[in-house]
């Protein structure tokens, strides 16, 4: 990742239970960094990946209240005494910081601009850094986020991703919060062109009904995720066997 006269330091981490991509942004010139929705099972291996890079972690950023994993930014603050970050409308009392929209937070000479964008819940933020943009569960590669719980609104996201994120230039970067087909990148001119849910020209109302009539699956685990992650990443301490690997220490997590 290339950012105008600063050195960006940049990795894209995957885990597999949950498909979620995780972002170590670090500056090349102070040695600081973040990472925006690291996953707790993967911490030891995030914090290996800061330390080969000769880098210190300062900040742990979340795009949103998270239904699919429990985060680890409250580990990595035992651990590396990272600050927390949260989204201000996410109302996590153990937060050391409330996300405001267009408020930079920096870390050495990278600025991560906040871009408020709900939808997909009432509390979801994306990311600019430079010509890249992290767009968590907004955006996807070639779709969106679901709009059926945590307060979402499918009008809501179509507006945060026509209005906002697709007024990014062309060839800003699209860096999603997951992907479950092995695609790792996108560009704004080509979600914009091309993505079958909000792209071309996908009127709000045919997404709102789209939407709609997703029929998806309630999330298996987001009775223990949301509450986990009000608290900064708590894991139960009593799950169901099919769901141990959520919070259990993985060996090999291979990076996306």
């Amino acid at each position: 990742m290339r950012r105008g006269q600063d050195r960006v330091i940049f990795r894209q981490l995957f885990d597999q239970t949950s498909s979620t991509y995780t972002y170590l942004v670090g500056c090349e010139d102070t040695g600081s960094a973040l990472l925006i929705d690291p996953v707790y099972p993967n911490w030891e291996r995030d914090l290996t990946v800061l330390r080969d890079l000769g880098l210190n972690l300062e900040w742990t950023v979340e795009t949103h209240i998270h239904a699919d994993h429990i985060t680890a930014a409250r580990q990595l603050r035992e651990q590396a005494g990272s600050r927390v970050a949260f989204p201000a409308m996410s109302g996590v009392g153990c937060a050391d910081l409330a996300i405001e929209d267009g408020v930079p937070l920096r870390v050495g000479g990278v600025e991560l601009i906040p871009m408020y964008t709900p939808g997909h819940t009432d509390d979801h933020f994306a990311y600019r850094v430079g010509d890249n943009v992290f767009t968590g569960d907004a955006l996807l590669i070639d779709g969106c986020g679901r709009t059926d719980f945590q307060n979402g609104n499918p009008a809501a996201l179509y507006h945060s991703i026509r209005e906002r994120l697709f007024k990014l230039p062309d060839d800003c970067r699209v860096y999603p919060g997951h992907d479950y087909n092995g695609r790792r990148i996108s560009t704004i001119a080509q979600e914009r062109s091309r993505n079958p849910r909000v792209g071309g020209e996908r009127s709000e109302e045919e997404f709102i009904t789209l939407m709609q009539n997703l029929d998806l699956a309630h999330p298996k685990f987001i009775d223990y995720a949301v509450p986990g992650n009000r608290q900064c990443g708590v894991c139960p301490s009593h799950l169901p066997e099919d769901m141990a690997r959520y919070c259990a220490q993985m060996t090999e997590t291979p990076q996306g």
